[in-house]
């Protein structure tokens, strides 16, 4: 009810690290601390996610399909993630009987590399593989068919990542999908999947006041985070199919420009349109919330992209009722 009060939206809580505030963020205070006007639910805070939340990756698999993932590529949010939840041990658990979520670590790129033959188009080995990890799992524990998988969650940065989901239909339609092919038109449910934001920074230099991103093979491009990372206004170019990473939390409108396919030919009128003193709010707040795109070679920071993956599954998860008979 705080919250809800709290019209500016701005949190009076101190943190020794980094207080959210300001038009970037659709609820600074809820995010921060507590509940959200719609969401009334003190476990929604990225605080109480930290205190509360506890993840158990299965153990299950052998690398490089599993429990590995690039680090140096187009691809590389999806081997960072792995890596830090392999790191992490505040939000990890040993004991899957306290766990809130439940990890799927495979690697869609490494099946990529090491199953699927190049030039057959055949990628039904990828499903089959996926299908199989599924099937040992729900055999072995009793946590996957107690909630018909909605409880865990799987990632992938791949653009084949949603078809590979596909192989087991309670993954696909019940599981937390974290995707960086956050495609709506291909069955991406922004109510329980999660965008995964697409890094491949490259550059340290940026000379353009205006970053264009346009989608790549799919709606996902790692030309969002590069902007976000050179403190480059982006300007989002596609036709409402994108569910745009962190959208729970961060007020896109506040630091992008978002066009349509169609007026792209329109482009120079439209960002002709945006002030100087608009732009440079916008570039302002471009660099408050570059943090939450960050990933680092050490262990995760808090509000970083491995944090700020873990709290839209967190909020996802908290929709998800788990009945007590089924704990046997």
């Amino acid at each position: 009810m705080e919250a809800i009060r709290n019209k500016d939206k701005r949190s009076p809580l101190a943190d020794k690290d980094y207080v959210p505030m300001g038009p970037v963020y659709r609820n600074a205070y809820a995010f921060h601390r507590t509940s959200s006007a719609v969401l009334l639910d003190t476990y929604r805070s990225n605080l109480e996610m930290e205190k509360q939340m506890k993840v158990y990756v299965y153990e299950e698999g052998e690398p490089p399909v599993f429990h590995d993932g690039p680090c140096r590529s187009i691809y590389s949010t999806e081997g960072r993630f792995i890596h830090s939840m392999e790191m992490e041990s505040r939000l990890r658990t040993r004991d899957p009987a306290r766990a809130h979520v439940f990890f799927l670590p495979f690697s869609v790129v490494k099946m990529v590399k090491t199953i699927y033959e190049p030039g057959s188009h055949d990628m039904a080995p990828l499903k089959r593989t996926v299908a199989d990890y599924v099937r040992v799992l729900s055999d072995k524990y009793p946590f996957w068919n107690r909630s018909t998988g909605a409880d865990h969650f799987m990632l992938s940065c791949h653009d084949w990542g949603p078809y590979v989901s596909s192989a087991n239909a309670q993954l696909f339609g019940n599981a937390i999908r974290v995707l960086c092919n956050a495609n709506t038109s291909e069955g991406f449910n922004p109510a329980k999947d999660v965008s995964l934001p697409e890094i491949n920074l490259r550059s340290d230099a940026v000379e353009r006041r205006f970053c264009l991103c346009p989608g790549g093979y799919e709606v996902a491009s790692p030309r969002l985070a590069e902007a976000l990372y050179l403190e480059c206004v982006p300007v989002v170019v596609d036709d409402g199919e994108y569910a745009l990473p962190f959208a729970d939390v961060l007020n896109w409108d506040a630091f992008a420009v978002r066009v349509r396919v169609a007026d792209v030919p329109r482009l120079k009128e439209i960002l002709s349109a945006v002030s100087p003193r608009q732009y440079i709010r916008m570039q302002r707040r471009v660099r408050m919330v570059r943090r939450h795109f960050m990933v680092h070679g050490g262990p995760p920071r808090r509000y970083d992209a491995f944090h700020m993956i873990l709290h839209s599954v967190w909020l996802r998860r908290l929709n998800v009722r788990i009945a007590a008979h089924a704990q046997g």
